[in-house]
């Protein structure tokens, strides 16, 4: 059965679910995890969704379905989701003959961060306790997922990463694990975490700790929700995973010259989104360095008579005054954006947090209504 999710591009397709309208409840409280009383995140009823972002997938689809659980201890429900990123194969056909229980399906294909967080919204709204993420490809061991998620369950972490092994896996080149530790880096850095392996693209997630996250890049989430969860002050973890061996080159990396330049320019844009302040400043700071010393070398020649034949230096000094000028007026007015997004976030959780109430109150209604239909009868 069909039924339209708001706020996403796409449908979620379901044979459990309700086509009719939901309606509006009163925000829910925060609780520990495991301890969550709405619909599917009760100590008792806790549903687990595994998830799994698909573009052109139909060749090993199959594969990784295959080594997906239906039960894992601690859960009463585990189902299975996948995000079509607007696809042109037969995705969407192989997932519904594999017993897949909800898709996604996005009109057109708009990258890996936003299938994400498309699949994200929806697992939140269908109920899940725990959202675990992995990848078409059949790249981790879904034997892993019980490791993956037990963190959670114990109410130690609300955020786990898998980490590889990368210095062993074969069929990574020298130049992506260096860069995968270069990543891995940057994260621990601007996320004042010590996630090992930062673009590890298996994890497991906590509702609560998902109804926070917000994705702004198009190309990859694996950095920046890590940033988002250490600088929100969620309980980060990583265990290690096991991995199956390469089934088709990666999407993400179509050369090495490509990998190399858009890793550069996401590092850049995760110091210039999350700690503008400080990477502005200290931009500023270099700038004035080199002024003041190019500043002095003309004021010692200026002093000594030879002023005239130092003007070059005089106007170098301007330039790097005006650009630590510049750097430290952007350093503030970026400082007082990231307030203003920390604030729409904020509208954002709230919002979407209401839309999950209301599909988790409708989902209770009509439980209520199954049963008293099945007293009657009897």
């Amino acid at each position: 059965m069909k039924y339209g999710m708001t706020g996403l591009t796409g449908l979620v397709l379901s044979h459990d679910q309700s086509d009719k309208n939901m309606p509006s409840t009163t925000n829910v409280k925060k609780k520990k995890p495991g301890t969550q009383s709405k619909h599917g995140r009760s100590s008792k009823n806790r549903k687990l969704i595994i998830q799994i972002p698909c573009f052109n997938e139909a060749e090993t689809l199959p594969i990784a379905l295959a080594a997906l659980p239906r039960k894992v201890s601690g859960y009463s429900h585990v189902e299975w989701l996948i995000i079509d990123d607007g696809s042109t194969d037969d995705t969407v056909e192989v997932a519904r003959q594999h017993g897949v229980d909800h898709i996604v399906q996005l009109r057109h294909n708009e990258g890996l961060a936003r299938g994400f967080m498309a699949g994200i919204e929806a697992c939140l709204k269908l109920g899940a306790h725990t959202i675990v993420n992995t990848d078409a490809d059949n790249q981790y061991d879904a034997k892993s997922i019980p490791d993956l998620v037990r963190p959670i369950l114990e109410g130690e972490a609300e955020f786990v990463i898998g980490a590889r092994s990368i210095r062993q896996i074969e069929h990574f080149s020298p130049v992506k694990k260096w860069l995968q530790g270069l990543g891995s880096w940057v994260v621990r850095v601007a996320s004042r975490t010590n996630v090992p392996d930062a673009p590890s693209g298996f994890r497991a997630i906590y509702w609560e700790a998902a109804l926070r996250l917000n994705v702004f890049s198009q190309y990859t989430y694996t950095l920046e929700t890590i940033i988002q969860a250490g600088r929100k002050n969620m309980r980060i973890v990583s265990v290690p995973v096991g991995v199956n061996e390469d089934l088709r080159p990666s999407r993400l990396v179509k050369s090495i010259r490509s990998y190399v330049w858009r890793s550069i320019v996401t590092i850049i844009r995760i110091f210039l989104i999350y700690r503008p302040l400080k990477t502005f400043m200290l931009l500023s700071m270099i700038f004035f360095t080199a002024f003041v010393l190019v500043a002095g070398r003309f004021l010692y020649f200026f002093s000594i008579g030879e002023g005239d034949g130092h003007i070059q230096s005089l106007m170098l000094a301007v330039i790097l005054a005006t650009a630590s000028f510049l750097s430290f007026s952007v350093a503030v007015i970026a400082d007082l954006l990231s307030v203003n997004r920390a604030l729409l976030e904020d509208l954002r959780q709230r919002a979407l947090r209401r839309e999950i109430s209301s599909w988790d109150l409708a989902s209770v209604q009509k439980q209520s209504l199954t049963k008293a239909s099945e007293s009657t009868e009897g």
